[in-house]
């Protein structure tokens, strides 16, 4: 760099961080590189057996502000998993750009032991119904490693976050055939597509990445045994099971074919831990019958993390059109061993998520609050000054 440009930059460099530390017009959010490696989530953490318990609750803040409310709901209980989910309709986004990463990634990294999971699209235009002819040449790009560089652009942000053990879902209810990146019309290459995915996110420096494969219950449009990139390119095999047909009771989505045993037994087989990305009441109603079954099942299992998806009609905190169900949550998990004490008196929430995810679909691209009026900038500090200050996210406030 020229000598006179890096004097520039340095005045404006110190400028900015006059600013900041100042804070008289700016409010800060730490979007700091991990160069230093002091990050919670870069610090080497002990074995933990014990199922890290959490739920969908909002993509964005509003899902951060409602962790604690519902752990009070549950007399302290513990929420140690925060679960977005990535807009699936433009590349930018799957890369990575939407501002509710930051807050996310500053709840997972305020305590060691919480973990951060993220839904994360394999093509975009993921729910616009896109033919199997296209879905098939799309596979096959992937495969051929033409989108390797979004999914770069995305390990590199959350490292940069401070969060690179994020559990990735990726791809998820690809045996299904709601969204673009299904496997049914080309299973050979959606695998050889997972393997260039995850290859290309593990490449990246500081990352700790995990990624979870997880398909919907039962055999859907593909067995999802079919789609299974194999043993390498895949830490945790998940599912997600909601209480609808064809299964009509809890036994029978046990047994089914492609049902939950074969889920436990595959894993069991893979030597992999389990996991529940998403679950919940669906068609069945108000089931306290399935709720009962499937805490019981999850237990047993001792997955890695479960997440139950709450929002009407799937859920039992934020949804009150299944009180029996909220009953029999509540009493099994309120106050689990180690809960802390709450911190308020626990109440009820006070309205259902803000573009919610409907009928499972991922969230749209968040937009500014309404009464947000300010406006947001990244300083890039690390250039300016080298090492010791990572970039920094300044809001200016009116």
């Amino acid at each position: 760099m020229p000598v006179q440009r890096r004097l520039t930059n340095f005045g404006i460099g110190a400028t900015a961080l006059c600013l900041l530390v100042g804070g008289a017009l700016f409010a800060d959010r730490d979007t700091s590189d991990t160069q230093s490696g002091k990050d919670t989530a870069q610090q080497a953490r002990q074995p933990d057996t014990t199922t890290a318990i959490g739920a969908y609750l909002d993509y964005g803040p509003k899902g951060v502000q409602r962790m604690g409310e519902l752990s009070r709901w549950l007399g302290g209980t513990e929420l140690r998993v925060g679960h977005s989910y990535l807009p699936g309709d433009l590349w930018e986004n799957i890369e990575g750009s939407p501002d509710f990463l930051a807050s996310w990634a500053a709840w997972r990294k305020a305590a060691a032991d919480r973990m951060f999971v993220l839904n994360t699209p394999m093509l975009e235009r993921n729910e616009e119904h896109v033919s199997d002819d296209e879905v098939r040449g799309l596979l096959r790009q992937g495969a051929e490693g033409q989108f390797d560089e979004h999914f770069r652009r995305l390990a590199e942000r959350l490292v940069r976050l401070g969060v690179p053990d994020t559990v990735i879902v990726l791809g998820w209810e690809m045996n299904g055939t709601t969204y673009t990146h299904r496997c049914g019309p080309d299973p050979d290459a959606w695998k050889a597509y997972w393997k260039r995915v995850v290859t290309t996110m593990r490449s990246v420096s500081g990352q700790k990445f995990r990624f979870d494969f997880a398909p919907s219950r039962g055999r859907d449009a593909v067995p999802w045994t079919e789609c299974y990139p194999g043993d390498d390119v895949v830490d945790i095999i998940g599912m997600d099971s909601y209480d609808q047909p064809p299964a009509p009771s809890f036994d029978e989505q046990v047994s089914e074919p492609y049902g939950l045993r074969k889920q436990a037994d595959f894993a069991a087989e893979h030597g992999k831990p389990v996991s529940f990305p998403e679950w919940g009441l669906f068609r069945n109603g108000d089931n306290p019958e399935y709720m009962r079954r499937m805490l019981e099942w999850i237990e047993k299992q001792k997955p890695v993390y479960q997440t139950i998806t709450d929002y009407c009609p799937h859920g039992v905190w934020q949804c009150t059109e299944n009180p029996e169900s909220s009953r029999v949550f509540r009493q099994k998990l309120r106050g689990l061993p180690d809960a802390a004490e709450p911190s308020a008196p626990a109440s009820e929430p006070g309205a259902t998520p803000t573009a919610p995810k409907p009928d499972k679909s991922t969230p749209p691209t968040p937009a500014r609050e309404p009464n947000d009026s300010g406006w947001c900038f990244t300083v890039p500090l690390s250039q300016w000054f080298g090492q010791w200050l990572g970039d920094r996210e300044l809001c200016v406030r009116r």
